[in-house]
């Protein structure tokens, strides 16, 4: 049923405040009629009002079906009021297709399965929203392959992938997602369902004549085919990376009127995908890499058809000022140094069915390569995914580089014919230079599509109409190369009003039409690749636009990486997604829990600038929304290091909890693990008598039972225990200004765990130091910083600077041995005091002790541990900002056989695990990887892990304890369970 009053529509300036009947009731009928999750609450809409594109639109509200009958009875619901749908993926869409005034339904969540897969013949079927990386795990078991795969392969959806037909890498070996697709059930917004695949004459015949709205679309279909098949054959380049427009050349006969394939790339304007069966194409097991460096990126450009005579299966390129740009952000810095010489860069990688094919087909390649102006390089197969590491960062180098303007999409996407690329790069890069643009560039040279991201000024009226004008005139020099606009990002809003230009009228008139088949009322994705009436211009619903400027907010962090601006610091999230991916690396333990948005690096982020703007969400530090998103954040820092963009929400955490508190108050949760070093001290004033008496209450089943009760700590939690003698209860008094090396004794190791500090002292005594350790009470305040404590944890560091101010200027080695306590003189100390040389000096002068065998003792050879067997996992911190690589050096140079967890984050995370309202959350994340890997270890197996409550996750869920680095490599006796 059609509503007799249209939907309202609902703008980015409507306030929250604002009633909409017609909301409210569609949301209420929403919630009747599926199983999934209905959303329109204020954070929810924000959420979803960006994807990776320079757009924002607020959607009216949000599904998260379960099933193909939630879907089909949310669209029912819509119908029923008018509104629009807009289906969503991972929502790192470029273009602006991902955001909409609509009812935004999201695959990710629950309708991610993989139905069935046919390695015989060649074909899966799966849901939606399934992310490409399951799909191509499981089809390599079967030495198959999904084809395409960009660089957001570890979180992009197959639903999103068909939406904006896809490619990637491996195109150049299997194709555009378009030339992958067997089949895919369909839902239209008039209730239609359909599967809908290739379709001979006599099938096409029987359809029409069996009449319905199948007949209907289908006789529509071939009416577009015959009336507009020789404009289509005339007007559509022949190319690799063609992507813009509506695909009518599937309809050909030629191409099987393959109905499926004419549906890819339409990005939900016509029809939502329910399900897809896909080809699946061979996988060569054997693949080598070998890289070359040009002069310049159009030399390396030139030189493209000569290497795809040697049949790569991956083709890739890019420039000098990308590397530049990765190397000013620190962005894979160890990985960068296997690039060869030059200005312009070339990948190609070969594959093969056995190592002796592979080496063949590379040698014959470097023959021939060595005739030309290269220089070659070829990676080993440990090489190999550093250096496509390196390219895969490429859109994370190329946002927020220091020094420079920012960067945006808007022309990053077009393909041109391959033997064209250099020339269509040169002029392309002259007119650039016309407008005083730049950019670097990189991308699929194989497929002649390149990416950039330039330096358009989207916050004023004259910069925003200077880059309108610069869209025609770079869409003419790629119409004069015989190119597409869109290489693989597709049209969707940045693009869609240029189509008239490559198409013209009468295909522009094809393409309305075949719209109007399939989504006669113009309610899916409206405004977007192809509307009856007028696309959105380029130059609309920008996520900043004209007059545009960071909010100035007083803070307590200083953020000087971003102009001093929290709200600047929060503009840093483009939308890659990289931190929903599900198993690599750290980043983001929460998403990998609840598979959540608002549990993301990014849906955290985008929240606080939303809140900033105050335009969905009211500019309020005390929003509950907020609060709750921000709750399961394990502070882990991972984002600051893996995120492209290095947004930090650790830090945007600390700082909002500070502000929320000063309106809400603080638990007594806060103030016991908050300020858990002053509790330590008091009950290490008397060594073996007031140790004895805290721990007394812990030791007794009911009390310790009211005690976690009142600080609400999960049942299931133990609280650990001090030891009868802090470690500085047991040192020397005496200290010395002059000594080179400072043990600091933290918290943990200090009133916990003293035999650790004992093991590092033994170990830099043993390497020829003599460490000293205060005496008084210190401590860097780690705890304060979960709990928004910042005026207090400020004050702690303060007190340190003032107090080591005669060791930091002589040059002492502030030596650590829990990483989270080193991560606050390496991270939160400068961002509390940026131009302060002292809090500089102390930042370079900490060092775990790891790092300092490794980088001071020049020769340092540890014990020798031939033979044994070694599972190391890093703290969260300590993989983030401190790197394992030196401990992980040290340990195998023991001669023991090292396996290093890429476990993510243990879980406990501080008070994290401790809390009863998250202890499942812990628990999931222990139980991903580091707990298995515990209990599967042999027993003579040693555990080491510097972390605190790395060690107290272990200990609390397995019959096995971990030890510290240092009791693994001093001569002391270790001390085992």
């Amino acid at each position: 049923m059609t509503s007799t009053a249209p939907f309202p529509v609902l703008n980015n300036t409507h306030h929250p405040h604002e009633s909409f009947d017609a909301s409210r009731d569609l949301e209420k009928r929403l919630r009747a009629v599926i199983r999934g999750e209905v959303r329109f609450d204020p954070a929810s809409r924000a959420l979803y009002a960006v994807d990776a594109s320079n757009y924002r639109q607020v959607p009216i509200g949000l599904v998260i079906p379960r099933d193909a009958d939630d879907v089909k009875a949310a669209i029912a619901a819509c119908r029923e009021f008018g509104a629009p749908i807009l289906a969503r993926g991972g929502g790192t869409s470029l273009s602006g297709q991902c955001c909409n005034v609509a009812v935004v339904l999201d695959f990710s969540k629950y309708m991610r399965s993989i139905e069935w897969l046919d390695p015989e013949k060649k074909l899966a079927r799966v849901q939606p929203g399934i992310v490409l990386d399951r799909v191509r795990e499981a089809a390599e078991e079967h030495h198959l392959t999904f084809a395409p795969d960009p660089a957001t392969h570890s979180r992009c959806t197959l639903g999103g992938m068909i939406g904006n037909n896809s490619c990637g890498v491996h195109a150049l070996m299997g194709g555009k997602t378009v030339d992958n697709i067997h089949s895919l059930d369909i839902a239209l917004y008039d209730g239609t369902h359909l599967t809908v695949g290739a379709t001979t004459e006599e099938e096409l015949s029987a359809i029409i004549a069996a009449g319905g709205r199948r007949g209907e679309i289908y006789a529509g279909l071939r009416r577009i085919r015959d009336q507009y098949s020789d404009l289509v054959r005339q007007r559509f380049p022949r190319i690799p990376r063609r992507v813009s427009g509506y695909n009518l050349d599937e309809l050909l006969p030629e191409s099987g009127f393959h109905v499926a394939r004419a549906l890819v790339g339409s990005e939900g304007t016509c029809a939502t995908v329910l399900g897809a069966t896909l080809h699946l194409k061979d996988s060569p097991p054997y693949r080598r890499l070998v890289g070359l460096g040009f002069v310049d990126p159009f030399v390396a450009a030139d030189h493209v058809p000569f290497v795809l005579e040697y049949k790569p299966i991956g083709l890739e390129g890019f420039d000098g000022m990308l590397v530049d740009f990765m190397k000013r952000k620190e962005l894979a810095v160890d990985d960068v140094v296997l690039l060869p010489e030059g200005r312009g860069h070339l990948l190609v990688e070969f594959g093969g069915w056995s190592p002796e094919d592979a080496d063949a087909q590379v040698e014959r390649f470097l023959q021939a390569v060595s005739r030309t102006p290269a220089v070659v390089r070829s990676y080993s197969s440990a090489e190999a995914p550093r250096v496509w590491h390196v390219r895969e960062s490429a859109l994370g180098s190329t946002v927020f580089v220091p020094g420079e303007p920012h960067g945006w999409e808007g022309w990053e996407d077009a393909g041109v014919p391959p033997e064209k690329l250099g020339s269509f790069l040169r002029e392309t890069f002259r007119l650039m230079k016309e407008f005083d643009y730049r950019s670097p560039m990189y991308g699929h040279f194989g497929q002649g599509c390149v990416h950039m991201r330039i330096n358009f000024d989207l916050e004023s009226e004259p910069g925003i109409r200077k880059f309108r004008a610069f869209l025609d005139l770079a869409t003419d020099i790629v119409i004069a190369h015989g190119g597409s606009i869109s290489g693989e990002h597709g049209d969707g809003q940045a693009r869609a009003a240029l189509l008239p230009k490559m198409f013209g009228p009468e295909l522009m008139q094809a393409f309305r039409e075949f719209k109007a088949l399939w989504d006669p009322l113009n309610k899916m994705n409206p405004g977007k690749l192809i509307d009856p009436v007028n696309v959105y211009e380029p130059h609309e619903n920008l996520r900043l636009g004209a007059g545009y400027q960071s909010k100035k907010i007083d803070t307590y962090f200083q953020f000087p990486d971003d102009k001093g601006s929290f709200a600047e610091a929060t503009l840093r999230c483009v939308g890659v997604g990289a931190c929903r991916k599900k198993n690599p690396g750290t980043m983001c333990p929460s998403y990998m829990a609840t598979q959540e948005e608002r549990h993301s690096t990014r849906g955290r982020t985008h929240l606080l600038w939303e809140m900033l703007e105050g335009n969905v969400l009211d500019r309020d530090w005390g929003n509950e929304q907020i609060r709750e998103a921000l709750d399961l954040c394990l502070s882990c820092k991972a984002c600051k290091s893996e995120c492209p963009v290095n947004v930090d929400v650790a830090t945007y955490k600390a700082e909002f909890l500070a502000h929320y508190h000063e309106q809400h108050g603080h638990h007594l949760r806060d103030y016991a693990f908050g300020f858990m070093d002053r509790w330590a001290r008091l009950a290490s004033a008397i060594p073996g008598v007031t140790t004895r008496l805290a721990n007394l209450p812990l030791a007794i089943p009911g009390i310790a039972s009211l005690v976690k009760q009142s600080l609400g700590v999960a049942p299931q939690r133990t609280l650990p225990r001090f030891a009868a003698r802090s470690y500085q209860s047991q040192v020397s008094a005496s200290e010395s200004a002059q000594a080179q090396v400072l043990l600091w004794p933290d918290t943990w190791n200090n009133y916990y765990h003293p035999h650790v500090l004992d093991a590092a002292n033994q170990v830099l005594t043993d390497a020829g130091f003599a460490p000293y350790t205060p005496k008084q009470h210190v401590c860097c305040g780690r705890p304060l910083y979960d709990f928004g404590f910042l005026k207090e944890a400020r004050a702690y560091l303060e007190k340190i600077l003032q107090q080591f101010a005669p060791q930091i200027d002589a040059g002492t080695t502030f030596l650590f041995l829990e990483p989270s306590c080193a991560s606050v003189f390496r991270d939160e100390l400068l961002n509390f005091f940026p131009t302060d040389m002292r809090a500089k000096r102390l930042s370079e002068q900490t060092l775990l002790l790891s790092q300092f065998l490794a980088r001071r003792v020049p020769g340092y050879k540890p014990p020798s541990l031939a033979g044994q067997r070694i599972v190391l996992h890093g703290h969260c911190h300590h993989k983030s900002l401190l790197k394992m690589n030196d401990e992980f050096a040290i340990l195998t140079a023991t001669g023991a056989q090292v396996q290093l967890l890429d476990s993510g984050c243990c879980g406990m995370a501080g008070p994290f695990g401790f809390e009863k309202e998250k202890y499942q959350v812990s628990q999931t994340l222990g139980e991903r990887v580091l707990l298995p890997a515990v209990r599967s270890a042999a027993p003579d197996t040693l555990l080491v892990s510097d972390g605190f409550s790395c060690r107290e996750q272990i200990a609390q869920n397995t019959n096995r304890r971990a030890l510290h680095f240092a009791e693994v490599i001093s001569s002391l006796p270790r001390q085992h369970s």
